[in-house]
C-alpha cells in the first residue's frame, strides 16, 4: 500500500515509496521523506554516476561514493555530473 510524504527533494506532498529502497537508518529516512518520483530521479542519476566514473558496485569505495551523492542529491545541495560530462540528445 502506497503512501503520501512531503518530499524533502521536491519540496511537495508526492507518493512515497513501497518499502525502505536502502538498508538500515538511511533506508527508513529515504522511505519516510523521499518521493517514488525523487527516487526514480537519484536512480537515473547514479546509473549516469555509475557509467561517467566507471564505478565497480563491488569495490567498497565505489559503494561509499554512491552514498554521498545519493545523501547530497537526496537532502543535500545536489550531486555533481562527472566534469565533462554531455548528456545524450534524444531523438
Amino acid at each position: 500500500m502506497s503512501h503520501t510524504v512531503f518530499c524533502q527533494k521536491l519540496k511537495k506532498q508526492a507518493e512515497g515509496l513501497e518499502k525502505p529502497p536502502y538498508p538500515g537508518e538511511l533506508g527508513q529516512r529515504i522511505y519516510e521523506t523521499i518521493s517514488a518520483e525523487a527516487w526514480q530521479a537519484w536512480v537515473n542519476h547514479q546509473k549516469m554516476l555509475i557509467n561517467e566514473y566507471r564505478l565497480n558496485l563491488l569495490d567498497a569505495s565505489a559503494k561509499q561514493k554512491l552514498r554521498v551523492e545519493m545523501e547530497k542529491f537526496l537532502f543535500g545541495e545536489g550531486s555533481d555530473t562527472p566534469e565533462g560530462y554531455v548528456p545524450l540528445k534524444k531523438t
